[in-house]
Order: structure tokens, then C-alpha cells, then sequence
């Protein structure tokens, strides 16, 4: 069920969710967060989409805000319209869809804080732009988690330096959520004999995907050896932009090679090459693994830290 609502205000948009629950039985019980999706006015879909398959394992409320660029808001009349989403169009949650015009648009906190659900963790994400701070925006004051994506930037290697530079605990990017596969593959491989010390190591990838810079300040960081990073050229469509990690041992160097989307290569000194599971996840994925941990995860703050420092 949708119901849309025209030059309204939050104070309507709460009563009609109170109708809702009265006459269809939709209620907020059993929901175990609040998601709070920041876009543009016509980007909502593909956001809406991965929230309501992400929500069959998180039930949880969606509040998708959107708004124009400032320079198209300047000229536009301070309105509100909304979207009220239940039932089987928005999957294991309830969605209420903001779009704000005009100087509405500058207080996205008075317009979301009465539509939290109470005493639930509150989830920022922003699946496009990012601000400049994520933790001092105004929807990420009132989140213990906010999810970014480097990879959606301008410039994707600027956008994690500027993450480094204003890292809160409960920062997050999809950019290093894509190589959660990859890196459960390296460490399962130096589990595995060979059981010699890594001299160094080898990242080939699009330089241009923040990715294959997160996963190199990892290997680094983990193993305290030097990393490469080599352009790759043409990745497979919709990968994490890595082609293949090599690993240097006496014995010989092992790899992991990405040949096609949901495919890799596995190679180890003395060992037939076998194939292995290296699947390309969809967003909703990545969203759902993201709200599985609302804690700081500490490893990517060293990474990003990394990263920082070996540009200085």
C-alpha cells in the first residue's frame, strides 16, 4: 500500500502512520532500528529497493529524505511532499519517503527527529554524496552508524582521505564492505601451508576504486610488509574494482584472481589451482551486512589511518 501525501508536514505524515496502524494492523513492534536514507529528489528508488530486501533481515522503519542541490533548492517554494509505504511495497519494513524543496531542505534533523522510532538505534546513509563530516551532519548527530560510499564520489581516493581526516567511531563505507569476501579468502589462504612469512605483496586493481587502496592498507597493516598497487585496466562489471592480490613467500607467491563476477582463482606454491566462491554482492547485501554491527569497527579506522599517513 502507498499513499501519497502533498505539501504536508511531519506532524500529518506521523497521524496518517497512526491510521495506519489503527486500521491495518501495521505496527512499528519488532522493529529493531531506524534507517535513515539521505538522497536526491529521483535517486530514492535504488535506495528504497536495497533497504526493503536489507529489512527482511533487519525489520526496521525507512526513512528515505531527499532534496535538490542547493543551487536547484534556492529557487524552488519550501514544501513537503511524502510517500507512505507498507505492506508488500516495502518488504519486512515501513517506509516513509520525504522529499523536501526549497529551504525545507535545510533542516533535514527537525524533519526526521519526530519520525525515529523510540528507543532504537538510528542508521544514517548516504548511498550517493556523502557530506563533509558524516558525523557532524545533521542526520549523523542522531546516528550510531552512518554509511558512506567512496566509490560513489568525484574523486574516490579524495573522498577516503577525507573520511581518515574525520573518522567517528560508527563510520562506515561500502567501499571497504565490498572486499569482505575478498579478504576472508586471503586470511583462510595464509591458514593453509605454506606456513612462511609474507616479504611482500602485490594489489592489481582499478586505481580509480577505493577498494583496491582499503585493501592494500589492510594487507599492510596486517602482515607489516610492503604492498604495490598496480593498474589493472578493465575489471570485471560491478566488482570491487580488484583484479587479484598476490602474496611473496620463499616457497613461491600465492594469489587470489578474480576471473569473472561470482568466480575467482586460487593459487598456492605446490597445490593445483581450484576455483572458489568470489561473488559480486548486490547493494542490499552490503546494506545488510552494515546493519549487522552498530559498534565502531576499529580495523577500518586503521586502515583509513594508514591510507592517511602514506600519502604524507
Amino acid at each position: 500500500m502507498i499513499i501519497r501525501l502533498s505539501r504536508t508536514n511531519t506532524a500529518e505524515v506521523q497521524r496518517r502512520m497512526l491510521e495506519i496502524r489503527d486500521e491495518g494492523g501495521v505496527v512499528a513492534l519488532g522493529r529493531v532500528l531506524t534507517l535513515v536514507v539521505h538522497t536526491q529528489i529521483g535517486a530514492e528508488e535504488e535506495a528504497i529497493r536495497a533497504a526493503n530486501q536489507a529489512s527482511r533481515e533487519h525489520p526496521m522503519r525507512v526513512i528515505v529524505v531527499s532534496r535538490n542541490p542547493d543551487s536547484v533548492n534556492a529557487g524552488e517554494e519550501p514544501r513537503l511532499d511524502a510517500e507512505l509505504r507498507v505492506g508488500a511495497d516495502a518488504g519486512a519494513s515501513e517506509v516513509v519517503l520525504l522529499q523536501c524543496y526549497g529551504e525545507l531542505g535545510s533542516h533535514l534533523l527537525g524533519i526526521v527527529q519526530g519520525l525515529l522510532l523510540p528507543d532504537a538505534p538510528v542508521v544514517a546513509w548516504w548511498p550517493s554524496f556523502m557530506p563533509e563530516t558524516p558525523s557532524a551532519s545533521q542526520l549523523g548527530q542522531i546516528s550510531q552508524r552512518r554509511i558512506t560510499d567512496s566509490g560513489k564520489q568525484a574523486d574516490p581516493r579524495q573522498a577516503i582521505l577525507t573520511l581518515a581526516g574525520c573518522y567517528s567511531p560508527g563510520d562506515t563505507d561500502l567501499a571497504w564492505t565490498r572486499l569482505t569476501n575478498w579478504r576472508a579468502h586471503m586470511a583462510a589462504l595464509l591458514d593453509q601451508p605454506p606456513y612462511e612469512p609474507v616479504a611482500s605483496g602485490v594489489v592489481t586493481g582499478d586505481l580509480g576504486n577505493p577498494s583496491v587502496h582499503l585493501m592494500a592498507a589492510w594487507l599492510r597493516l596486517r602482515l607489516q610488509v610492503p604492498i604495490e598497487k598496480v593498474e589493472a585496466g578493465d575489471t570485471p562489471t560491478g566488482s570491487s574494482g580488484l583484479h587479484s592480490v598476490e602474496l611473496r613467500r620463499e616457497s613461491g607467491s600465492s594469489s587470489l584472481t578474480r576471473v569473472r563476477d561470482s568466480v575467482g582463482v586460487l593459487q598456492q606454491p605446490g597445490q593445483p589451482s581450484h576455483h572458489v566462491a568470489l561473488s559480486t554482492r548486490g547493494l542490499e547485501d552490503q546494506l545488510a551486512e552494515e546493519l549487522r554491527k552498530l559498534d565502531a569497527d576499529d580495523m577500518y579506522r586503521q586502515v583509513l589511518l594508514s591510507i592517511a599517513e602514506e600519502t604524507r
